[in-house]
């Protein structure tokens, strides 16, 4: 199977995120222990907690409307106020889902966010073939944007608009202020702009591209990590040159010894943390996403060496080591999606392994449909689950 956009893998066969377009105070009965804490949402991937106490909110966009990515402020009692509209958003060739900002991570007071794939490739002529697009959406898709806020703009701000020209000036190398006329301004500068493709020609099409696919990012001390499910690498951003360089490639997972499908399948890397200053990151797997293939990799954030870490996943999208004193355990959020006819069904679940290589047990008593992220309130015990088709955020009571 191709590497295609993951989103593709969520909503047409189908980390650290929390949302809210509605109070708090409002909380609607979802199923059994969970409960929606907000809706409405423009297709929610990833959030990041504020000094300030808010959640940054990424949300890839509406499907059809160009441009319509957003970035959302959520206070503590639930209400939401947009930060950033007009982000990159295009329609995916393989699966015709919204493509558009991905994962998002904050360091000081710089949040960066990964932009997806969005239209930059087109289907070709045979199944499974895929071409450059000539007419993409915007210019600055498969790019990392760095947006610098001041806490004056996060309590006050009533929201930006990016508009096209301005998405073009981004492309060409400039910093972009936007002023919203209300005294509060914010700049967006693109940190590294990566390859919409690479050449990955066949004997019948040697024009057929592979995309690129940023999608997880996370921020070190002088660094970006950032996951690409498309090329299937992890990919090390050196935050004051741009400059970067493939830290792990992950090699197709070969699948269960007598198990329908093929003989193995793309690894995905989605969800990426870290813990004891290694990283950890989340192998979706591809297509027929039989149990058993997905898995967890530790990787070396210097050398890049790598290894299973927990394995007999089905769809893994996000990890999230537990810290209590010396203790940690793990939880992996996998997702569902309808399955490839003839396979049986996947079930979403956040599991929790006491240690890599511990029976899990099932924290969610209800169902989730199509999530994608998940975020732990220590402090109230809750986990925050951001449901994508829905556009939802539900929350799951957890001990």
């Amino acid at each position: 199977m191709h590497a295609i956009h993951i989103r593709t893998l969520i909503r047409r066969v189908a980390i650290v995120t929390f949302g809210a377009s509605a109070s708090l105070a409002n909380i609607a009965a979802h199923a059994d222990d969970c409960a929606v804490v907000a809706s409405g949402l423009r297709a929610p991937i990833g959030s990041v907690l504020t000094e300030e106490g808010d959640l940054l909110v990424s949300e890839t966009g509406t499907l059809n409307v160009p441009n319509s990515g957003r970035i959302s402020i959520v206070s503590p009692d639930g209400t939401r106020r947009t930060l950033l509209d007009g982000l990159p958003q295009g329609t995916n060739a393989a699966g015709g889902d919204a493509s558009g900002p991905n994962s998002l991570t904050l360091r000081g007071r710089t949040v960066y966010v990964a932009i997806g794939q969005g239209d930059t490739v087109i289907l070709g002529p045979m199944m499974g073939t895929w071409l450059p697009n000539p007419d993409v959406s915007s210019p600055i898709f498969s790019a990392i944007l760095a947006i610098h806020l001041s806490s004056a703009a996060e309590r006050q701000t009533k929201g930006f608009q990016l508009t096209e020209q301005q998405q073009m000036r981004l492309a060409g190398g400039e910093t972009v202020t936007l002023s919203n006329g209300g005294g509060d301004r914010i700049s967006i500068e693109v940190v590294v702009d990566f390859p919409d493709y690479e050449s990955d020609p066949l004997p019948d099409l040697p024009a057929n591209v592979r995309n690129s696919n940023p999608f997880g990012v996370l921020a070190g001390e002088n660094n970006l990590f950032v996951t690409n499910g498309g090329l299937n690498r992890l990919v090390k951003v050196d935050l004051a040159s741009g400059t970067y360089a493939t830290l792990a490639s992950f090699d197709r997972i070969q699948n269960l010894a007598g198990a329908a499908g093929p003989p193995s399948v793309e690894p995905v890397p989605t969800g990426i943390s870290q813990v004891h200053g290694e990283l950890l990151v989340s192998l979706f797997s591809g297509a027929p996403f039989l149990p058993g293939v997905s898995r967890i990799k530790t990787v070396d954030r210097t050398s890049g060496d790598q290894s299973d870490f927990i394995t007999g996943l089905r769809t893994a999208i996000g990890v999230l080591p537990l810290r209590n004193g010396s203790d940690i355990d793990y939880l992996v959020l996998e997702n569902n999606f309808a399955p490839v006819p003839g396979f049986p069904p996947t079930g979403a679940a956040i599991k929790r392994f006491e240690t890599p290589t511990s029976t899990p047990t099932k924290v969610n008593q209800c169902t989730l449909d199509r999530p994608t992220s998940m975020s732990l309130d220590q402090s109230s015990g809750t986990i925050y689950v951001t449901e994508l088709l829905r556009g939802t955020v539900v929350k799951v009571p957890f001990d």
